[in-house]
């Protein structure tokens, strides 16, 4: 068994961690680091755990040293804690953008400067099914955006098989969770229920995550949904010339008939005939489907997860669980919920 800790507990994904780990039968949570909440019990941001621990969030100076070490939030205000935190993590998993980007230039035009550029580079991707054989070895991991997770899956095996041009149209929705516990008066419920929000009209930062990850070249848009969680991303793209339905299904099913957490969703009738959020709330999975316009090379592709878990916590888990030898599948199986 290992010790995990929590650096930034009392988020929407700090619960999401805590909720995971709490029954993962390889981990012992020793701590969640919380400024404002010091000394208060996690169940009281987080009431679904009551009953389930006695932890109490620790000031972040007091956090112990772990074997695993989760960082859910930028460390870009005050680099020097950050490294002095990630000290004390053998393995460090960061769900914040900072370790997302490779390119300096390319980080300071979607988040500005960077705080230690010379970090950007050395961590490995936190997505499974692109990086499993280097998470293997990985001491610094960094989890890649819940939009991007969904785009990424869902575009991967055409464009690694050249099935699909570089120019695509991402269109993400996310629920309001996706803007985190401190999202301010715009995530009001009376400003938000009931409405689309088309919060990032053009140049969403999630581009050049897909861009690094796929060699496409998105144009993304993102629009906040009234829902509490769930992400989907619908992406246009223009196949090669002569590729037909039967080619871009057994590209999807060859590239991911062993992943156990991505499912090909691609069907003709039913109520759930393409990816859909809602039945994946709560689960580590993702689903990809597609659309291609009879007589065109016109084709819409689909990808839905739940944002807090294969969009954040359960793919740092996944990792964990690569990283440590362990079946990726442990303390992930709970597989969404129908009706709800």
């Amino acid at each position: 068994m290992i010790t995990v800790g929590i650096v930034g507990g009392a988020g929407y994904i700090g619960g999401e961690l805590l909720r995971l780990l709490l029954g993962h039968p390889e981990v012992e949570v020793v701590a969640a680091t919380s400024t404002r909440l010091a000394d208060r019990r996690v169940d009281l941001t987080h009431p679904n755990l009551r009953g389930l621990t006695d932890l109490v969030y620790s000031a972040p100076d007091r956090l112990p040293d772990c074997d695993a070490l989760f960082f859910t939030s930028s460390g870009t205000s005050d680099p020097a804690a950050r490294a002095a935190e990630s000290a004390r993590g053998k393995v460090v998993f960061d769900l914040s953008p900072d370790l997302r980007l490779t390119d300096q230039r390319v980080y300071r035009r979607h988040y500005g400067e960077h705080p230690a550029p010379e970090l950007l580079g050395t961590a490995v991707r936190g997505l499974p099914e692109l990086d499993r054989d280097a998470l293997t070895r990985a001491d610094l991991v960094g989890v890649p955006g819940c939009m991007a997770t969904a785009s990424i899956l869902a575009l991967a095996p055409l464009t690694e098989a050249g099935l699909v041009g570089p120019e695509v149209y991402v269109d993400g929705r996310v629920g309001s969770s996706g803007s985190g516990a401190s999202a301010g008066e715009m995530n009001l419920h009376a400003e938000r229920s009931g409405v689309l929000r088309l919060f990032a009209p053009a140049g969403h930062r999630h581009e050049a995550e897909i861009a690094q990850a796929t060699g496409a070249s998105p144009r993304m848009s993102a629009t906040g949904v009234d829902a509490v969680r769930g992400v989907q991303v619908v992406i246009r793209a223009t196949t090669a010339p002569d590729v037909t339905e039967r080619e871009i299904r057994a590209a999807y099913r060859a590239r991911y008939k062993d992943e156990p957490f991505v499912r090909v969703v691609a069907q003709k009738r039913g109520n759930y005939r393409l990816p859909e959020p809602k039945i994946l709330l709560g689960s580590n999975f993702c689903d990809v489907g597609f659309a291609l316009e009879a007589g065109t090379r016109n084709l819409t592709l689909v990808g839905a997860l739940d944002n807090l878990v294969k969009g954040g916590a359960g793919n740092a888990v996944q990792s964990l669980n690569i990283r440590m030898g362990w079946d990726e599948r442990t303390g992930l199986g709970f597989p969404g919920l129908h009706p709800i």
